[in-house]
């Protein structure tokens, strides 16, 4: 059995479970059936393999990955923040104030010249503006905002290497 770490209070995982963990970052879809027979156990092993894996944490969600042209969402932003006070109360309320508004699909607090990376989504660079001026310069303590649009998202979203 192969162990690796993992959260507090989780079995170690051996290699049925990794594959599983595997398949289902593949496709999320793909049922216990198909699972079971493609790790070699019976489905109901499966089952409670799985169900395993999502009580202890190793599963957080599984979830569609929606195409964004097909929803009006093609133009992908990265911005970088510079709050005005790196201090825990000047972080909670930036991080709280992101939470609460749905263009801001990942927020990272990083090392280096900026304190925050926030990944958004929007139609296109006159969309982006407008957010940009209304929404995002007024979020709580921010100092300075970078803004980089990408050309061609290379990998995005990749399934965990283990």
């Amino acid at each position: 059995m192969t162990q690796h770490a993992n959260p507090a209070n989780a079995s170690p995982i051996d290699r049925i479970d990794q594959k599983i963990l595997r398949l289902l970052q593949t496709d999320g879809r793909m049922g216990n059936a198909d699972i079971a027979k493609r790790v070699n156990v019976s489905p109901a092993t499966c089952h409670r393999r799985m169900q395993r894996l999502f009580e202890e944490g190793y599963i957080t969600s599984i979830r569609a990955q929606i195409a964004p042209d097909k929803v009006d969402r093609a133009a992908l932003v990265m911005v970088g923040v510079v709050l005005d006070r790196s201090t825990p109360d000047s972080f909670a309320a930036f991080e709280t104030a992101c939470r609460k508004l749905p263009f801001i699909l990942d927020c990272h607090l990083v090392a280096g010249d900026f304190d925050y990376f926030l990944k958004i989504r929007v139609r296109d660079m006159a969309d982006f503006n407008h957010l940009h001026g209304d929404q995002l310069i007024a979020l709580p303590g921010v100092r300075q905002t970078r803004t980089f649009f990408v050309m061609k998202e290379v990998v995005d979203n990749a399934p965990l290497a283990f």
